[in-house]
């Protein structure tokens, strides 16, 4: 061997060994697992969003942060959510916020009502941009729950239930066991319903035993995945018992703070882009499965008459001036989104164009 080959072999094994020498130094990612569970049966659309959340955070954070979902029951039942992720029993959870209503009832003002005419992601608006957060972390605060909520997914209007026969007046709904929660309980008892708010997973299987006579949930998709359809074949379309509602994503507040920044906006662009992902899923699977339940399932829909809208309009000024007068939050939280829906309802409402026009325009059959 000449000596400058001697020399390239000897620096080229030097080169070497101080890779091998250096490589353990490499750092390895460390992976947080944070376990949620949901408020909804593992069926049931409303646990995939929750899982289409988790992979949003999964896939943008890499190895660093895991978020593993369980749906409900698998550690605490659907109403105890809050308190388990507030101890540290789960670390974060998927939910409605609805579902603390007992805790206070100006909570349910996030999702039950007419929310003043604001559609679902103008209540999103408001609490994003309109001061319904910081409302939403005084309520936590003052009850000493230590979580961070998160507000997301604008669900679309819900129907006003599932009955043995089609509700024709408000006089149809006096006495009736009926299903719903948060404010709404209010207003149907208002309406002379007897009230039961059971939790998703529990609906069903009460109507079939006749522990209910009639029930609402939430949308074509659920309904149909959770069974109505085997059990009741009437189902009246449009209300304003909770016409507004989003869901809401939970943290473990210590656990949330012990993330580094980048990791935090990891979860928060996910919220919003989960947002809008579930709106447009809602839209194709909703419509799907509305035609489903009407050509399969044999169900018949019905339109609310809008005698029973105007009644339950009136039914939750009654409701919610008398917890206003009960409950200093609860009356500023309305106030807050009173002011927040004259301004940008207005503006919707002069802005935007009748769609049904244009939707009976290309598909409603034309008078000869």
């Amino acid at each position: 061997m000449t000596q400058p080959t001697r020399r390239r072999s000897l620096l080229k094994g030097a080169a070497i060994a101080a890779g091998a020498v250096a490589a353990p130094m490499v750092a390895v990612a460390q992976t947080t697992t944070f376990r949620f569970q949901s408020t909804w049966p593992a069926k049931d659309i409303f646990h995939e969003y929750a899982n289409d959340f988790a992979k949003k955070v999964n896939d943008m954070a890499g190895n660093r942060l895991k978020i593993e979902v369980l749906p409900s029951g698998s550690v605490v039942p659907a109403f105890q959510l809050l308190d388990a992720v507030n101890k540290g029993t789960l670390d974060g959870g998927h939910g409605v916020v609805a579902y603390h209503y007992g805790k206070n009832n100006a909570l349910a003002l996030w999702g039950s009502g007419p929310a003043f005419g604001m559609d679902p992601n103008m209540v999103l608006a408001w609490h994003y941009y309109g001061g319904g957060k910081a409302m939403l972390e005084e309520i936590y605060k003052s009850l000493n729950i230590d979580v961070v909520s998160f507000l997301y997914g604008p669900m679309p209007t819900q129907p006003l239930g599932w009955f043995k026969k089609p509700v024709a007046s408000v006089n149809d709904l006096k006495g009736l066991k009926f299903r719903t929660v948060g404010l709404a309980v209010d207003v149907f008892k208002e309406l002379g319903a007897a009230v039961n708010p059971l939790p998703g997973g529990e609906i069903v299987p009460a109507l079939d035993r006749g522990l209910i006579d009639a029930a609402e949930f939430n949308n074509a998709s659920s309904d149909r995945l959770l069974g109505f359809p085997d059990v009741v074949k009437n189902c009246m379309l449009q209300s304003f018992h909770q016409s507004g509602e989003q869901f809401e994503i939970l943290f473990n507040k210590p656990k949330y703070d012990a993330l580094p920044a980048e990791l935090k906006a990891v979860i928060d662009y996910s919220v919003q882009a989960a947002s809008a992902d579930m709106s447009w899923k809602a839209i194709q699977r909703n419509s799907q499965d509305y035609i489903e339940l009407k050509e399969k399932d044999k169900v018949k829909f019905f339109k609310t008459p809008d005698a029973v809208l105007r009644a339950q309009l009136a039914a939750w000024d009654k409701v919610t001036t008398a917890k206003s007068a009960e409950n200093a939050q609860f009356k500023r939280i309305m106030d807050s989104q009173r002011a927040f829906a004259q301004r940008a309802g207005q503006w919707q409402n002069d802005y935007m164009v009748d769609f049904k026009m244009a939707w009976n325009h290309y598909f409603r059959a034309k008078k000869t």
